[in-house]
């Protein structure tokens, strides 16, 4: 992508935050062993950014990606996503906000018993307006954008562990989300796989206006990010490195 695209689509996603973070605090435990693990954390994220959390080992980048995906409700401050307040959300709230959400996670998350085509497929369930043939053509189309189309009906003990990320990230853009939070998406991928998938995840960012919120090690794909957020002893680092 040339200079002025990139320059165009900043200039047009800055007006539209769909993630918004301010002085957030997050703590696990309770009395005696409540241990807090997030401090004061503040961070704005535009539509169609491609943003890369990433630090040491256990200095809370994963835990702040749940808290944005809805898996647990946030406790002191505030965490809007999509508009909407997810501190002190209820479970019925938390169900909702997921349902704009494509996750990747760091271990696959498959289910055994269904093919790659079905798993992928079950992105789709969701959305009561798509009949069974147009989840199964774009199911098809995922897999076939991330290389797979040649294992359609392959269960995932007949896939081996990069073929079953590949099939977790197809399942997680299938039905074009808002926001893909994505935690060590390449950890599982060689350096040309891991390439592929990370260019069509930044190719869905920045033509369908979809965020992506990434948590890696891999600095190999460091240069997709519209920038990188550091993350070290449950705090962000003052200073942002902006890629554009």
């Amino acid at each position: 992508m040339n200079q002025i695209a990139l320059t165009e689509n900043s200039q047009a996603t800055k007006t539209t935050t769909v993630i918004e973070v301010q002085n957030l605090d997050h703590y696990f435990g309770h009395a005696s062993l409540r241990k807090q693990v997030l401090f004061d954390i503040s961070l704005s994220i535009n539509a169609g950014e491609i943003i890369i959390m990433t630090g040491p080992s256990g200095s809370g980048k994963t835990t702040l990606l749940t808290l944005a995906g809805g898996l647990r409700s946030a406790q002191s401050g505030s965490l809007k996503i999509l508009g909407q307040e997810l501190c002190g959300a209820s479970a019925n709230q938390l169900t909702q906000a997921r349902r704009q959400h494509g996750y990747i996670f760091q271990a696959h998350n498959l289910h055994s018993s269904l093919t790659a085509l079905q798993n992928v497929r079950m992105g789709l369930e969701l959305h009561s307006d798509l009949s069974v043939a147009e989840m199964h053509e774009r199911s098809q189309l995922m897999l076939e954008e991330v290389g797979l189309g040649d294992r359609l009906h392959y269960y995932p003990d007949d896939l081996s562990g990069g073929q079953k990320q590949r099939v977790a990230i197809a399942r997680a853009l299938v039905s074009a989300p808002k926001i893909v939070l994505a935690d060590e998406p390449t950890a599982a991928l060689d350096k040309k796989s891991g390439r592929d998938v990370v260019e069509l995840m930044q190719t869905l960012a920045k033509e369908q206006g979809c965020t992506i919120l990434m948590v890696t090690h891999d600095n190999r794909i460091l240069d997709i990010a519209d920038r990188i957020v550091y993350m070290e002893d449950g705090r962000l680092a003052d200073e942002q490195i902006n890629r554009l």
